[in-house]
């Protein structure tokens, strides 16, 4: 089955309260370069197992918790210590890492799925399976230059198409379009299922697509189930995102639905059905889906959105307490969303331009464009923003937001008839834009 892609040219892991002492201790402990075999705990020291590889300590050191998972990684920790080929042991603890990471919206548990990997290669070199679990933990941490080598190892050693999937998710938030749907193609060819159709959904989108995106995503919910219940939650939440875009309000709540069902208290479902009721002006009605949201994650992405339901809803104070809890950790936990927070507030302006300018160095795709674009206008240097924006809009991407902030930088620039027009294609689909940007969104078009 042959199905083009592409019809045009597109956390930080922080350690949080769920390690144990012992874990900080040796996390610390390795950081400092201190991995001296005489410096480890005389416990480690009489492991018959000899486990002197620091990323086997720390990926088999116990967690806290007394949830299912907890008592998987459990179970995978100390078959890790008990079995004499410890890899296959090994492979599924790192996932079981990722699993509680996806769960707990903890992002600093990839931070241990990937010294399971490295504990799987100084046991076996070479191990494919290892470079899987690496790569995919270095690109959940946001560390896309070693993701990347470590997926192009992956897809000239074995290259089936998980490793298509990671080597194409890599370049696309490198910003390398054209490669990243080269790789895409051929994982659709050699397997056409939920993970590539939603792959193949997301690169159609960005070339401007819409409904081809919604089509290819469709396809890949018609896959979905309940082996793969994360990664259809996430089909069904992407999906009800492009059909709040076309329009179909609908379809994009049933889509929200279908989420839910596969994950109960799914953030981003969640987080897309409170946009889908703030699109209708139902900001009172938002509110419920987006704190619960905001409680199971704390990403800027989600307070940011559920602070503009509450002021729209004439909470100020609740509003006030949300966006002080995202000024505290909004840099760390994301900082190009909340650096684009800060612009569209006109606040801390070189603030936001200093997280702007060293996220595009880590991850160079549209969206980094964009933000470094928006930051550099709330800094007064418009020339310099409209190089920016230009970048971000080079592959034809349908984004509100980016077209909301090329409006407004062409209207700063005195450029008129540029302005319109891009505030009209925000416009068009300003039920993807917050209540707060619609409101810039509509000052300016008035004075043009």
């Amino acid at each position: 089955m042959m199905i083009m892609i592409h019809s045009g040219k597109g956390a930080a892991a922080w350690i949080k309260g769920y390690l144990t002492p012992l874990l900080l201790f040796l996390l610390i402990f390795e950081l400092a370069g201190c991995g001296d075999r005489a410096g480890l705990p005389a416990e480690a020291k009489r492991n018959e197992l000899s486990l002197t590889i620091e990323p086997c300590l720390i990926a088999l050191a116990p967690l806290n918790g007394g949830a299912l998972i907890d008592k998987e990684i459990a179970d995978w920790q100390q078959r890790s210590r008990e079995q004499e080929d410890r890899s296959s042991a090994l492979e599924r603890l790192g996932w079981a890492f990722v699993e509680k990471a996806r769960e707990s919206y903890d992002a600093g548990l990839y931070r241990l799925a990937e010294q399971s990997a490295l504990c799987m290669e100084s046991k076996g070199p070479g191990s494919a399976e290892a470079l899987l679990l690496r790569g995919h933990a270095l690109h959940s941490m946001h560390r896309f230059q070693e993701a990347e080598t470590v997926a192009r190892d992956l897809v000239k050693q074995r290259g089936i198409p998980f490793d298509l999937g990671l080597l194409g998710d890599v370049l696309m938030d490198e910003g390398k379009f054209d490669e990243a749907v080269a790789a895409y193609q051929k994982m659709v060819d050699m397997r056409p299922d939920l993970q590539s159709y939603s792959r193949a959904a997301h690169t159609r989108w960005l070339s401007g697509d819409l409904n081809g995106a919604i089509a290819l995503m469709r396809l890949a919910s018609n896959s979905a189930s309940r082996s793969e219940s994360d990664s259809s939650a996430w089909v069904y939440a992407r999906l009800a995102l492009y059909e709040l875009q076309a329009g179909n309000l609908r379809e994009a709540d049933a889509a929200c639905t279908a989420a839910l069902e596969f994950r109960k208290d799914y953030a981003p479902a969640l987080l897309a059905r409170g946009r889908i009721l703030l699109a209708q002006d139902k900001a009172i009605e938002a509110i419920e889906p987006l704190k619960k949201a905001a409680e199971l994650d704390r990403l800027p992405e989600y307070q940011w959105t559920l602070a503009d339901a509450l002021r729209v809803a004439a909470k100020e104070e609740e509003s006030r307490i949300v966006e002080t809890e995202l000024a505290q950790k909004g840099a760390v936990e994301d900082p190009r969303t909340y650096a684009l927070f800060l612009a569209t507030r006109g606040e801390q302006a070189e603030k936001a331009l200093a997280l702007a300018t060293d996220e595009i160095k880590k991850r160079g795709d549209i969206f980094s464009h964009d933000a470094l674009a928006w930051t550099l206008l709330n800094a007064g240097r418009r020339e310099e923003a409209n190089a920016e924006i230009t970048k971000a809009l080079v592959i034809g991407t349908k984004d509100a937001r980016i077209f909301f902030h090329a409006g407004v930088i062409a209207a700063k620039l005195g450029r008129r008839d540029e302005a319109k027009r891009r505030l009209d294609q925000a416009k068009a689909i300003q039920q993807m834009l917050l209540p707060g940007e619609r409101e810039i969104l509509t000052h300016y078009l008035a004075a043009l």
